[in-house]
């Protein structure tokens, strides 16, 4: 890689369109008023269905509050750094990935966002689509 380096050089990036997005796009998923709409996507037919409201992209399941691992230091012939899992604030370890997600859709009878757990593929948007 060095040498491919000095043969052809690094990319003239002066724009950092890409990183400005990124930070857009952070930003809004700060927004807690920040209302989506959101749909599932039946592998059968590959055509969205209209969940409904929703705040935010939703949250991939696998998703951890802490820390999925925890630095560990043994001393002795076997010893030295190591991770080791670590359990998330309810005791339970989290799996590195998951199918699911967490929608926190909003109830058309109440206007209240509640959570919703969903398997199948989703997709949500700032616009609701022409289904």
């Amino acid at each position: 890689m060095k040498e491919a380096n000095a043969q052809v050089g690094m990319p003239a990036i002066t724009q950092f369109t890409e990183r400005k997005m990124f930070k857009m796009i952070l930003e809004l998923r700060d927004n807690p008023s920040l209302i989506l709409y959101a749909y599932i996507v039946p592998e059968m037919t590959g055509k969205p269905v209209f969940l409904g409201k929703c705040i935010g992209y939703g949250l991939p399941y696998s998703t951890q509050y802490t820390n999925p691992e925890v630095a560990e230091y043994h001393a002795g012939s076997d010893g030295g750094n190591f991770t080791i899992p670590q359990a998330d604030p309810n005791g339970l370890f989290m799996p590195a990935s998951a199918e699911g997600t967490w929608i926190m859709l909003i109830d058309p009878e109440t206007n209240e966002a509640k959570p919703v757990y969903c398997e199948p593929r989703i997709l949500i948007s700032p616009f609701k689509l022409p289904v």
